[in-house]
C-alpha cells in the first residue's frame, strides 16, 4: 500500500510539473508583452543609444587622458570638448526628434546642398594644395583667408565641421523624399536614376575624394533607402558594379597625388590600407599600414575575457595610433575585454533590431525610407569600423558610432537618433 501511494503521489508529481508551464515559456510572453506596448521602440532606442553615449564618453576619457595628460598637462581636455559635443548632440536629438515629417523633408535638400557645397569648397583647397598652388602649413593645413581646410575638416574661423558627416544625415532625408514622392514609378529605370543616381555619384566622387571609407557607408545608406522601397535586385547588382569601379578610380587618383594621396610616395597608401588585413602579420612591415592593426589585435590580445580592468590599458599610450578615434574599440578589448565588446555588439544589435522594426511599422513611406536608411548607415558604420579592428575588414578610419572621439559624428548621429 505504502508502495502504491508512493507510486501515486510520484505520477501525482508528474502531472504537476507537466502542468506547470516551463520558464521559457512564461518569459516569452512577458517579453512579446513588452515588446508590443506602444512605446517599446522609443524606449529601446532611448536606452540603446543613451547607453552607447555613456560607454563612448567613458572609454574618450580613458583613452585620451595620458596623451592629453602628457600633451597639456590637463587629463580633461579631450573629454571636456566630447562632452560639450556630447550636449549638442542631445540638443540636436531633441529638436529632431520634434520636428514633423513635413519640415523634415524639407530640410534634407537644404542640409544636402550645404553639405555638396562645402565638401567642393574642401577638395578644391586640397587640390589646390596637391597642385602647389596654396602652401600647406606644419600642420598640413592649408588656409584662404578664415577658411581652412585639413584632410576631412573644413574651418571657419575658430569653427571646425566634417561635411562628410553633414552629408550623411542630408542624403537620408532628401533620398527618402524623393523615393517616397516617386511612389510606384519606382519600377521604371528612368524615374529611379532622375535625380537620384546623379546626385549619388557627385556625392561619391567629393566623399570619397579624401575619405573612401565614408563613402561606402554612404553606399550602403543609399542600399537601405532602395531595399525599404522594394526595389528590383538587379538595380543593387548595378550599384555594386557601380561602387567598385569608383572605388578603385579613387584609389588610382590617390597615386596621382588626388586627396591625401601623394604622387612622389613608393606605394599607393589606400590599396594599402584596404588590403592590409589580408596580409599574415608576419609578413606586415611595421613602418606601413598594418602597424596600426597590429597594434590593435595586440590590445585585444592582452584584454582577454574580462580586461586589465578600466582605465589600466597600457597600449593607448602612443602605442594604438587613434586610440580615441577610429580605433577606441581596441581599447574597449583591452580594458573590457570579450564581455565589455560583447556589451557593445549587443546594443548595436538592439539598435538594428529596434531601427528596422521602426521601419516595418511606419505607413507613411517617408518614414519608412528614413528609419531603414538611418538605421542602415549606423548600423553598417559600426561593422565596418568594429571589423577593420579586430582585422576581418579593412580599415577604413571611420569613426565608431556614439563611441568615438569626434564633434560632428557624435552630433549628426544623435540628431539621426531623434529622427528614428
Amino acid at each position: 500500500m505504502a508502495s502504491r501511494a508512493d507510486d501515486d503521489g510520484g505520477m501525482a508529481d508528474d502531472r504537476t510539473e507537466k502542468a506547470r508551464p516551463s520558464l521559457s515559456r512564461q518569459l516569452l510572453p512577458a517579453v512579446h508583452g513588452l515588446l508590443a506596448r506602444p512605446l517599446s521602440s522609443y524606449y529601446l532606442l532611448i536606452a540603446g543609444s543613451g547607453l552607447l553615449l555613456l560607454i563612448g564618453l567613458t572609454m574618450v576619457f580613458s583613452a585620451s587622458s595620458v596623451k592629453a595628460y602628457a600633451t597639456n598637462g590637463n587629463a580633461f581636455s579631450a573629454i571636456s570638448s566630447q562632452a560639450v559635443f556630447a550636449l549638442l548632440g542631445l540638443v540636436a536629438f531633441w529638436v529632431c526628434q520634434r520636428l514633423p515629417a513635413l519640415t523634415l523633408r524639407t530640410l534634407g535638400k537644404y542640409i544636402l546642398g550645404a553639405a555638396i557645397a562645402l565638401l567642393g569648397v574642401l577638395d578644391l583647397m586640397n587640390a589646390l594644395n596637391g597642385l602647389g598652388v596654396l602652401k600647406a602649413a606644419a600642420d598640413g593645413s592649408v588656409s584662404v583667408g578664415p577658411v581652412s581646410a585639413n584632410l576631412l575638416w573644413l574651418y571657419v574661423g575658430g569653427f571646425g565641421i566634417q561635411p562628410s558627416e553633414l552629408a550623411k544625415l542630408g542624403m537620408v532625408l532628401w533620398g527618402a523624399d524623393v523615393i517616397a514622392r516617386k511612389g510606384p514609378a519606382l519600377a521604371h529605370w528612368r524615374e529611379l536614376a532622375m535625380p537620384l543616381f546623379p546626385v549619388v555619384g557627385l556625392l561619391f566622387v567629393l566623399v570619397g575624394y579624401n575619405d573612401v571609407g565614408t563613402m561606402l557607408v554612404l553606399l550602403a545608406l543609399i542600399v537601405g533607402l532602395l531595399w525599404a522601397a522594394g526595389v528590383r535586385l538587379r538595380v543593387f547588382g548595378a550599384l555594386g558594379v557601380l561602387g567598385l569601379a569608383g572605388i578603385g578610380l579613387l584609389i588610382a587618383a590617390a597615386s596621382r597625388g588626388a586627396g591625401s594621396g601623394s604622387a612622389e610616395a613608393d606605394t599607393n597608401y589606400r590599396v594599402e590600407r584596404l588590403t592590409a588585413f589580408l596580409t599574415p602579420l608576419e609578413k606586415c612591415n611595421l613602418d606601413g599600414a598594418c602597424y596600426q592593426l597590429i597594434q590593435g589585435r595586440s590590445a585585444i590580445f592582452e584584454g582577454g575575457w574580462f580586461g586589465v580592468g578600466l582605465g589600466k590599458g597600457a597600449l593607448k599610450w602612443g602605442w594604438v595610433p587613434e586610440a580615441e578615434n577610429d580605433f577606441i574599440f581596441s581599447i574597449v578589448a583591452e580594458e573590457l575585454g570579450v564581455v565589455g565588446c560583447a556589451v557593445v555588439l549587443a546594443l548595436f544589435s538592439v539598435l538594428a533590431y529596434t531601427g528596422f522594426r521602426i521601419a516595418r511599422r511606419s505607413a507613411d513611406p517617408f518614414r519608412r525610407l528614413a528609419a531603414a536608411s538611418i538605421t542602415t548607415w549606423l548600423v553598417a558604420q559600426a561593422v565596418i569600423n568594429m571589423g577593420g579592428v579586430v582585422g576581418v575588414l579593412p580599415i577604413t578610419g571611420l569613426p565608431l558610432p556614439f563611441i568615438s572621439a569626434g564633434g560632428s559624428a557624435l552630433v549628426v548621429a544623435m540628431a539621426a537618433i531623434g529622427i528614428l
